[in-house]
């Protein structure tokens, strides 16, 4: 009840317009400003979405119940208000709101989008973050009879009720996340052409999406929130090669760079060309394993993952290729998140440990002979660190297991997408995991969770989702902290991933671009951005 208290005042408090903590900014701008960004890999749906180059964008043009500030911390956004007598049953009422085209966002527009995202016929990546709302395992069925969660009712236009399967103080902490945006009537037509051409209800609209080329954003004259932008727009450019981008920022071709290559790493802070832009990180980087991948499944895959984990040496890599900009990873999620430790029973197995390595790898090979097969590391290395670090663990484990490991490259993000989410990698894949909203819960849920959106290595262990379960059911801070150091737990013993690094922000902008700041997620705060 107390966390309940406390969540009441922070969504309660700022329930109208913006404030500093979002809008920075001393002066607003007409100049359009242009960031670096991937093709994203799906049209602009926010239920289809689970990828950061579709992600930022639509962040952008979107507006959510609530929304983050800098530091993570929640206002209302599209909310009136959001209450619970139990936890279980929330009311939400709305503001007046537009979409971009006029048309007004009502209740019906966020609980159709839920139920849409979450009906497993409609196939949408970010469905298993509606599993808390009563009715969505019979939505998630085969071959669904019900079509609409049970848990979601609309009161009238301008209020909706959600009723979840069990009490939950912390749950209203995810309504600013794109899975819960609303979408307007006119989506539903043909979902995959309003993707292309999106009707937001957030601080921008799109103007154009050239594929591969760039996505131009302009103010939305209908928002009135409190992410106001304060420059002409935003145009996000595709750029399959970070070392380009960072070029074209030394040149003033282009305005911000959200991330800096690996050529750059040890230089980027002393370049009087730039404008160097560092920040604490929550970005985990990490590495899974399919659960069917050939020598890893079993008892003997279970040893031969931890001897993996363990013939890894993180400090070296962190030290040498990233220069300090990247701390060796103790836990499966990241420092900045409420209720964060290093305490995790069985975290021994992240430490380079060349001697113990050797001895589980031989163990495995007890129970199955490894034969001639090669361990092969997917990445895209069109994202900066991504090609270097899979080449230094790829020489890692050979010198340390004495095993045939290699990389398997993708030119760009979205083709290495496309064999991830279709288990076509064959490799152990890059994972790395940006967080959605403020809690350890959205660091384990999506990606072990059994069935989850972006568990691409599809492990499954109910003791794992148990653990999850009580977590999310904690009456308070402690005893969910502890949930989730006994569900880490399960997974250092599983080790169906490999945590690898935090990540620290580090970005780029160009001489004359100003009021540059990076949010608690790493990502630049775009709409405060001037120049």
């Amino acid at each position: 009840m107390a966390l309940l208290a406390a969540i009441g005042l922070t969504l309660s408090a700022c329930g109208g317009g913006g404030d500093d903590d979002n809008n920075e900014s001393s002066s607003s701008t007409d100049a359009v400003i242009t960031a670096r960004t991937t093709e994203p890999q799906n049209p602009l749906v926010p239920q289809a979405t689970n990828e950061v180059g579709g992600g930022n964008v639509i962040d952008l043009l979107y507006a959510g119940l609530i929304t983050y500030k800098e530091d993570g911390s929640q206002e209302l956004e599209v909310a009136e208000s959001i209450t619970s007598d139990d936890n279980k049953l929330w009311t939400v009422k709305l503001k007046d709101w537009k979409f971009s085209d006029g048309t007004p966002v009502t209740a019906k527009s966020f609980v159709d989008a839920w139920n849409y995202g979450a009906l497993s016929t409609n196939a949408q990546n970010a469905s298993y973050f509606y599993y808390p709302i009563k009715g969505y395992e019979a939505v998630q069925e085969e071959n669904p009879t019900v079509k609409t969660m049970e848990g979601l009712k609309v009161v009238d236009d301008k209020t909706f009720t959600i009723e979840l399967n069990q009490a939950e103080s912390d749950f209203p902490l995810r309504l600013g996340y794109s899975a819960y945006y609303p979408l307007p009537e006119s989506a539903y037509a043909d979902m995959k052409a309003y993707g292309e051409a999106p009707v937001g209800n957030g601080p921008y609209k799109l103007d154009a999406w050239e594929h591969n080329k760039e996505l131009r954003l302009v103010p939305n004259g209908e928002y009135d929130g409190a992410r106001k932008p304060q420059n002409g727009g935003v145009t996000f450019v595709v750029y399959t090669d970070t070392d380009a981008a960072y070029t074209d920022v030394q040149a003033g071709n282009l305005d911000v760079l959200d991330t800096v290559p690996d050529s750059a790493l040890q230089t980027f802070q002393d370049d009087d060309s730039v404008e160097a832009i560092t920040a604490p990180g929550s970005v985990l980087g990490a590495f899974q394993f399919p659960s069917d991948l050939p020598g890893f499944t079993g008892e003997a895959g279970k040893l031969r993952r931890k001897a993996v984990s363990m013939a890894l040496n993180r400090e070296e890599l962190t030290e040498k290729l990233f220069f300090g900009t990247r701390t060796p990873a103790s836990d499966f999620s990241a420092p900045p998140m409420p209720g964060w430790t290093d305490e995790i029973p069985g975290n021994e197995v992240l430490e380079f440990n060349a001697d113990e390595a050797k001895k589980l790898w031989a163990e495995a090979e007890a129970i199955e002979p490894w034969g001639n097969k090669k361990l092969l590391i997917a990445t895209n290395t069109d994202g900066a660190g991504n090609k270097a670090s899979v080449d230094a663990m790829s020489n890692q484990i050979k010198n340390t297991l004495g095993i045939d490991a290699e990389p398997k490259y993708y030119a760009t993000f979205d083709e290495f997408l496309d064999d991830r989410d279709n288990n076509k990698t064959g490799a152990l894949f890059r994972a790395g995991w940006q967080p959605d909203y403020p809690s350890i819960s959205n660091y384990l849920g999506p990606i072990y969770g059994t069935g989850a959106a972006s568990n691409d290595g599809n492990y499954s262990n109910p003791e794992f989702d148990a653990a999850l379960t009580k977590a999310a059911g904690a009456t308070s801070d402690e005893q969910r902290y502890q949930d989730f150091v006994d569900a880490q737990a399960i997974l250092m013993e599983d080790m169906p991933g490999l945590p690898m690094w935090y990540t620290d922000g580090t970005g780029a902008a160009a001489k004359g671009v100003e009021n540059v700041k990076f949010n608690w997620q790493g990502v630049p705060i775009y709409q405060n951005i001037t120049k």
